[in-house]
């Protein structure tokens, strides 16, 4: 029995994986595809921001479909949609092209995701912590590897190669995934009328497909789209002149979503939830925060360090290696504790080592030896690992079981937001020349952040105290 919870947990992360390997890995063939097809560095960056867009929107809607439709089912059609995505983008004829395939690509991906967590959460009853460790081991590891993996690939086999790269995985997941993934497991009455009705028609005929389009709501999935976009489009302007209509019409969308979502039976997102469950709410902002400090970091030190302190490409690499690899290496440990004690203790510690680590970047000057800076980047990785297990647990322990798919979708879109919030601050700070200077400013800003993360892990209730 344990061997087969191994080797599921094995399947859900070879298809979970690819989200952050595909959304790191494209980051090293930018200047491949400007030669290519002789774009701007800011037009070809579409290929990065529409994947972000993309899944945004596609994490809660396909998370909501898992609900509906059966998790494994939506695991198996997103590796699908994955591998005809990356079959096809290697003969893209334009570069319009291979952006419409890196969507369907992150659609495909943002299937796998939610499911996946969907399936951990209603079969995995002793030890979950332990799980979501094993899993985040694999997708922040592919995350952190994955500029590398790129780079590599682009070397020997040209960008194609960052496609194709996928297929190995793909294959494993998709006969595992067949072999071995629980079938439908719906708690008890959680379903509504409509659910049931998705549950009990044939699967593919029209009736079927009926019911399911009332039920994922489609009007508030459309302006939920819409306003993510907006909002968005707005964070990612912020280098390049802010789009304040963009961000008005976003706002606009969410303000509509939210009266429409409140009036319907069968809602997109569940908001009464979040109304009446402030853990729930609080868990989605503080991931929002967290995402924000730890990408700041994680897209800003190799610019200051290439740029400033004039480190090549290894160097940054083997420096970046402890942000990264600490927080792969914590998780394990982090995932044995929560599971001890619950995930308010270990996320209380990242919240305070984030502090520190925030706090360890106003030491640094123009001529730190480079066993401080191992030091510093050590300690903010340390951090990244406790919050990657912690607040997974910690939605699960929330989150209504019913809506769990739905729950990590969004859960995910809030690492998007918090990613190209990042973005948004790291143009704000270091302008169009990092320095010394700036970098200690951006220290100084996460620690107010990692301040707030802080006392959020703080209101989080104890084991055992019964609220929610």
């Amino acid at each position: 029995m344990r061997g087969n919870r191994h080797l599921m947990l094995f399947t859900l992360a070879l298809g979970m994986l690819l989200n952050p390997l595909n959304s790191s890995m494209i980051s090293v063939a930018i200047a491949r595809f400007q030669d290519l097809y002789h774009l701007s560095f800011e037009q070809v960056s579409w290929i990065i921001s529409t994947y972000y867009l993309a899944s945004g929107i596609g994490q809660p809607v396909m998370g909501k479909l898992a609900d509906l439709a059966g998790a494994r089912r939506m695991f198996l059609i997103g590796l699908f949609v994955v591998a005809v995505s990356c079959s096809l983008a290697p003969f893209s004829p334009s570069f319009a092209w291979l952006i419409a395939f890196r969507i369907l690509q992150a659609l495909g991906t943002s299937a796998i995701y939610p499911s996946g967590m969907a399936i951990v959460r209603r079969t995995v009853t002793d030890g979950q912590a332990r799980a979501l460790a094993f899993l985040a081991v694999f997708s922040s590891g592919s995350a952190a590897f994955g500029p590398t993996v790129g780079g590599l690939l682009l070397h020997w086999r040209d960008w194609p190669a960052l496609f194709l790269v996928n297929f190995p995985f793909l294959i494993a997941a998709f006969a595992l995934g067949l072999a071995i993934l629980p079938g439908r497991n719906r708690q008890p009455g959680g379903a509504t009328e409509t659910e049931r009705a998705v549950e009990t028609a044939p699967a593919g005929t029209p009736h079927q497909a009926a019911d399911l389009i009332r039920a994922i709501d489609p009007v508030g999935a459309a302006l939920f789209g819409i306003g993510i976009v907006g909002i968005l489009m707005f964070l990612l302007s912020f280098r390049t002149g802010i789009r304040w209509g963009a961000g008005g019409v976003g706002v606009a969308a969410l303000a509509l979503m939210t009266i429409w979502e409140l009036k319907v039976e069968r809602p997109f997102i569940h908001l009464r939830v979040f109304a009446r469950n402030p853990t729930f709410t609080w868990v989605h902002v503080q991931f929002v925060v967290v995402n924000v400090i730890f990408y700041s970091i994680f897209f800003g030190i190799p610019t200051y360090l290439q740029e400033v302190r004039h480190f090549d490409a290894r160097t940054t690499g083997f420096l970046m290696l402890a942000l990264a690899g600490f927080g792969v290496v914590i998780s394990p440990l982090a995932g044995r504790w929560i599971d001890r004690s619950g995930s308010r203790p270990a996320l209380v510690t990242a919240g305070g080592v984030m502090l520190i680590g925030s706090l360890l970047l106003t030491t640094l000057h123009a001529t730190s030896p480079m066993g401080w800076l191992v030091v510093v980047f050590s300690v903010l990785g340390l951090s990244n690992g406790f919050n990657n297990v912690g607040l997974q647990a910690a939605l699960f322990e929330s989150a209504p079981p019913e809506i769990i798919g739905a729950a990590s979708g969004l859960f995910m879109t809030a690492r998007y937001l918090g990613t190209i919030g990042s973005s948004a601050l790291l143009g704000l700070v270091f302008g169009a020349t990092p320095t010394t200077g700036r970098l200690r400013l951006l220290g100084g800003l996460l620690a107010v952040l990692a301040l707030a993360v802080l006392w959020m892990s703080l209101r989080l209730p104890r084991r055992g105290d019964g609220r929610r």
